[in-house]
């Protein structure tokens, strides 16, 4: 029997947005243990926010598992919080996503590191002498520094041990700014990873006194805030699509604006400001390969006969990915599909 470490992590009551919390408990097997091996565990609701001390047990169900590299014999437990009778707690928005085995997400985030109260490479005071534009997908010390081109590499690697489908990493416009890429199919298994992937950094840059910021608009002035945008098709858009339903779909999310941006991350307004690659947060558009635009079309969607993927360029970097799956796929399937489609 080998006793492995399973660090449970979970989502807190903590608003507009959760924040993660993570405990350990050591459980013995004569093999690697499956999501099915693992029992729901227990903690302490009136600390996170999600309880009152006079009944404040709360539950914690795995929901997905990951290998954790940095750890021997160790995995990571992504874990839905629950009552004690086991219906979803208020906080739980993954349990408000509908299952759509066949819908594919794509997200793009981005972060700032922070050292010292400021940006990686950010002098004592002020702003660098080189203003924003060569630190994107830069190479050199004088633009990218010696640490946090470290950092992002091993974070890359620990998340393709946990089996995380990490699609690129690239340094943003920014100094300090990054990027990663996460896709998965299914409606939930995108934002399990990506909320994974998050719990990875900010562990990681614990030993290197790093900060992860995920605030969309950390430095005020000429600077590109961060997003997550949002990448995703069902298999109708990728299968039919078709101009008829495009333009039904994209009335659909015009006439959702207040509710997409009410999950779209908080102090959105500072970073839609119709600048620095945005639509402004009051407005809604489309474009082909507009990244002003609120939904940008891929260059070949339109000669593609309108279908594949879109991109929402609104959600920020501070959003919480299951409460973003779970509006856009309310609103997608609140629209009808062509009657000649369907047949």
């Amino acid at each position: 029997m080998t006793k492995y470490k399973l660090e449970y992590i979970w989502l807190d009551g903590n608003r507009p947005v959760p924040e993660l919390r993570g405990k350990t408990a050591m459980r013995a097997f004569d093999h690697a243990p499956t999501l099915a091996d693992l029992p729901n565990w227990g903690f302490d609701g009136s600390s996170t926010m999600q309880a009152e001390g006079k009944s404040s047990d709360c539950v914690l169900k795995p929901v997905a598992l990951y290998p954790d590299a940095s750890r021997k014999d160790a995995y990571i437990v992504l874990s839905e919080v629950l009552h004690p009778d086991l219906t979803a707690h208020p906080t739980n928005a993954r349990a408000t996503i509908e299952n759509d085995p066949d819908f594919w997400i794509g997200f793009e985030q981005e972060y700032f590191l922070y050292q010292g109260g400021r940006p990686l490479g950010f002098p004592q005071e002020g702003y660098p002498s080189t203003p924003q534009g060569p630190y994107y997908c830069g190479v050199g010390y004088k633009y990218m520094g010696g640490l946090a081109r470290k950092i992002v590499e091993e974070h890359l690697e620990l998340c393709l041990a946990a089996g995380i489908n990490h699609e690129g990493i690239n340094a943003e416009v920014a100094k300090g700014q990054w990027e990663f890429q996460i896709f998965a199919k299914g409606s939930a298994k995108a934002a399990d990873d990506m909320w994974t992937a998050r719990y990875l950094m900010m562990r990681l840059c614990e030993k290197y006194e790093v900060d992860v910021v995920l605030h969309c608009k950390p430095i005020k002035g000429d600077w590109n805030g961060s997003g997550m945008h949002t990448n995703f098709s069902t298999k109708f858009m990728r299968e039919t699509g078709g101009k008829e339903y495009f333009e039904a779909l994209m009335k659909a999310f015009s006439d959702t604006v207040t509710e997409h941006i009410a999950v779209y991350g908080p102090d959105n307004h500072l970073r839609l400001t119709g600048l620095h690659e945005t639509q402004a947060i009051d407005k809604f558009s489309y474009g082909l390969s507009d990244r002003g635009a609120s939904i940008r079309m891929p260059i070949h969607f339109v000669k593609n006969g309108y279908k594949g993927y879109l991109e929402d360029r609104r959600p920020n970097s501070e959003g919480d990915p299951y409460q973003i799956v779970s509006r856009i796929l309310k609103t997608i399937n609140g629209v009808p599909k062509p009657k000649h489609a369907v047949a």
